[in-house]
């Protein structure tokens, strides 16, 4: 049947490339009948449907999305296809030509308004139905293409699937009290899923404005604007970056700022905006404990401004951020372990924790008498 699929296919691209048409299932079921006239009436149809799925759309992967507990399909060149199902890799038994590989590259890429080739080997940015896609070609990727798609729920989760009930009221209070926070966390630990359940505790009358790489957030918010940032096209020109948004979105009266992950020298724009009246804004870092991550976003500050003391972005930092939540990940479990508060400039120590795997040491105001935000 496979043989049968690759060779429609190649027939109806010819076919489509001299001549398009209105209708390809139409086309594409004339093809099949012709090749194998005496094929059932749900075999034909399933290979109608595989071609047309190599056409328009994932080719061989359209099967591992259609099961609904697939959250994540990753390529490793033609041989190799993995889906992670309730957080545990598992290796399926699709296999991708080399021809069809390049073919998918291609549908993904597209959409997203990058390109990939020899110049430029990788690209991320998001599918229609807002998956997060990354795409990684040779001479960088040595085994062949690889793509990695994140697919995100239509299920939105609240504070309280992220917490025990003790942490999620102390979450709400933050929000409430309209203190800045980053999430923190590994890679797949929830610190996006995270950052929608805080915005979505937000009152509903206030304007959010949200600023990403590639937009993956769901916001369950009544007034939000989303901002999207642009790599250069062909001629490398035309980039906005993410910094860019952060500067632009200033000037959007927002009443609360959502970057959605800080990696460079966006924070350094990021801790200005929190330092100029945009109380409650939200963010997200890579980081591998809370603690570390006040240290990352005092490192990022010095890529925007080299020469900076280590000393000046660390003041930076803490007299912008409020509190560092940490999330983390085990096996197919993610959950808030740690809340720091950040305490003002000055103060010793640094940070006082609220949280701590997962228990509420402190859920108090701060110790100094000032309410949580600035």
């Amino acid at each position: 049947m496979t043989a049968l699929v690759t060779a429609v296919h190649s027939e109806v691209l010819d076919l489509l490339g001299a001549d398009p048409v209105p209708d390809p299932f139409a086309l594409v079921d004339a093809v099949v009948t012709r090749r194998e006239p005496l094929l059932g009436p749900a075999a034909r149809r399933q290979v109608v449907d595989d071609v047309l799925a190599r056409i328009s759309g994932l080719g061989a992967l359209e099967t591992l999305f259609a099961d609904r507990s697939v959250t994540e399909v990753m390529v490793n060149g033609p041989d190799a296809v993995y889906v992670e199902r309730q957080g545990v890799l598992e290796r399926t038994e699709v296999r991708l030509e080399t021809a069809e590989l390049d073919r998918l590259v291609e549908r993904v890429v597209a959409p997203t308004g990058r390109r990939v080739d020899r110049s430029s080997p990788w690209a991320d940015g998001r599918l229609l139905d807002g998956s997060r896609v990354n795409v990684v070609v040779p001479p960088i990727a040595v085994d062949g293409p690889c793509i990695t798609i994140r697919r995100f729920g239509s299920v939105r989760f609240g504070i309280d699937d992220m917490a025990s009930p003790a942490v999620a009221t102390l979450l709400h209070h933050i929000v409430q009290l309209r203190c800045n926070v980053v999430v923190s966390g590994g890679t797949g630990s929830g610190k996006t899923t995270l950052l929608g359940a805080l915005a979505g505790a937000v009152d509903p009358a206030e304007r959010l404005v949200s600023v990403e790489d590639a937009a993956e957030l769901s916001l369950d918010a009544t007034h939000v604007v989303r901002l999207e940032a642009r790599p250069p096209n062909c001629e490398g020109v035309g980039e906005v970056t993410v910094r860019d948004l952060v500067r632009n979105s200033l000037r959007m009266r927002p009443d609360r700022i959502i970057v959605g992950e800080v990696r460079g020298a966006e924070a350094f724009d990021m801790l200005q905006a929190l330092n100029t009246g945009h109380d409650g804004s939200l963010s997200t870092c890579h980081a591998n404990s809370a603690d570390d991550a006040l240290q990352r976003l005092a490192n990022m500050v010095l890529l925007a401004v080299p020469g900076l003391p280590a000393t000046v972005a660390e003041t930076m930092v803490a007299g912008s951020v409020d509190l560092i939540v940490h999330m983390t990940r085990t096996g197919v479990s993610r959950g808030v372990s740690d809340v720091l508060e950040v305490r003002p400039v000055g103060e010793s120590p640094a940070y006082r924790p609220l949280v701590s795997d997962g228990v509420v040491l402190d859920a108090g105001e701060p110790s100094d008498g000032r309410r949580w935000g600035r």
